[in-house]
């Protein structure tokens, strides 16, 4: 697959037409049955995918801004402050050094979002005034999601009321792993009816879940019961974000528009720190769903390093030689 095309760069450049939220449907067993997970041919595809990736020069540098558009830049330490949230913030608005971007023709580009722990939320909101970049929270007792149900669900509206946009939440991997299906469908839409208008992103947890299998049916309940996004990882399991769970991922979210006719997103999280990778996943984005999904509104790499490592290669672009990482700090 050759992705030689310039993409589109911003959403600002198309017409504002915003895609229906997912309303999900009632849950169907009898679909979700049915799911099942070839993995040896799901690895197999999957390693053939960084070789095949054909982008170079303009078109590259192009496909590399088009991530950091599709970029949530993540803070999510024990350790965070306001100053770091607010310096996350700024990097946010101008992620690029302003002579790059000059450079690029890319005045105006900015990440897909900020995101962060509850507590920040009223930080980053103020920090981001006069700008489109949403705020998305971490809820529901992130990173294990094991806190009492009716906390996980005020932890959402608390977010939702200090203005985060977006609630990414964390599903119980005990019911995935005991296959108690209505559990997660009924955990997943109340959670989903308590953000609202703010959208909601569905952590699965993909490297707790045992098998692709599961990744799928999980994938499935959680779009049925109104996922506005299905997401990797939190960032915080041993194995995050692979090229095997997301074909996985992204093939269910291509069967649930084939029989609904709605459209979810899809956020690879943890461990994808290099350009050369958000290339592969965006090539793959490109090749399984389509143009479409290649804005903001239905993909997000979720990332605190990777936007250092782009930045380095747009330099290299612009001026033939590669900078020292620290002068490209996004915290």
């Amino acid at each position: 697959m050759q992705i030689t095309q310039t993409p589109t760069l911003t959403t600002s450049q198309l017409p504002q037409v915003h895609l229906p939220r997912n309303e999900g449907m009632p849950l169907d067993l009898d679909w979700v049955m049915a799911v099942q997970a070839n993995t040896s041919a799901i690895e197999r595809r999957a390693k053939t995918l960084p070789g095949r990736r054909s982008v170079k020069k303009d078109h590259q540098a192009a496909w590399l801004c088009k991530a950091i558009s599709l970029m949530d830049l993540t803070t999510l330490s024990g350790d965070d402050s306001e100053g770091r949230v607010r310096r996350l913030c700024a990097k946010a608005r101008q992620p690029v050094a302003q002579p790059l971007l000059e450079a690029l023709g890319m005045e105006g580009l900015t990440t897909g979002a900020i995101c962060v722990y509850h507590d920040m939320v009223p930080t980053a909101v103020d920090a981001l005034q006069g700008t489109n970049i949403p705020v998305a929270a971490v809820s529901t007792g992130f990173p294990a999601g094991l806190s009492p149900f009716h906390l996980r669900i005020a932890e959402i509206s608390e977010s939702v009321a200090a203005g985060a946009q977006e609630i990414d939440i964390v599903i119980s991997r005990r019911h995935v792993l005991t296959g108690n299906w209505q559990a997660l469908y009924d955990e997943m839409k109340e959670m989903r009816a308590a953000c609202g208008d703010a959208h909601v992103k569905a952590i699965l947890a993909t490297g707790e879940l045992g098998t692709l299998r599961n990744v799928a049916r999980a994938s499935l309940i959680c779009m049925m019961a109104g996922a506005d996004f299905i997401k990797t990882s939190t960032g915080k399991e041993p194995v995050n974000a692979t090229l095997p769970v997301t074909l996985t991922m992204i093939r269910a979210i291509r069967e649930y528009e084939d029989r609904t006719g709605v459209k979810v997103g899809y956020k690879p999280a943890g461990g994808i720190s290099k350009a050369k990778d958000a290339l592969v996943y965006l090539s793959m984005i490109k090749d399984e769903l389509g143009d479409r999904w290649l804005q903001p509104e239905l993909f997000r790499f979720g990332a605190s390093s990777l936007l250092g490592d782009i930045e380095r290669q747009l330099e290299h672009h612009v001026t033939g030689a590669y900078s020292a990482q620290w002068r490209h700090a996004i915290g």
